[in-house]
């Protein structure tokens, strides 16, 4: 996945709007980040939940790792987007979208 597409995916959720975050281009819906954008890196930075992480990572531990320190602890997971498969990335960043978004937004993508 390319970050143009990337962007286009996070930018598709309700109210989701983008906005600088430091050297990276955060994705927010309701104040908080769900992904953040490395272009320079073409990596992503998605909140997960401890066991989604877990899983994402067990799946492919050369691509997709926790994030450095506390912030890995929390959740934080590092994706390299051009060498994963869209499908996974897009798995990966509607469970991120649905963890910090507004009930009422996430139960659109419930998957139960």
């Amino acid at each position: 996945m390319d970050s143009l597409t990337f962007i286009t995916h996070c930018l598709s959720f309700e109210e989701a709007i983008e906005q600088a975050h430091f050297e990276k281009t955060s994705f927010r819906v309701n104040k908080k980040i769900f992904a953040t954008l490395s272009i320079e890196k073409n990596s992503a930075t998605l909140k997960l939940s401890e066991i989604d992480q877990s899983v994402f990572c067990a799946f492919n531990p050369e691509q997709i790792k926790p994030a450095t320190g506390a912030w890995g602890k929390q959740g934080w997971t590092i994706f390299e987007l051009t060498t994963l498969k869209e499908e996974m990335i897009i798995d990966a960043l509607t469970l991120s979208y649905c963890k910090v978004a507004p009930q009422k937004l996430s139960e659109k993508h419930n998957r139960n």
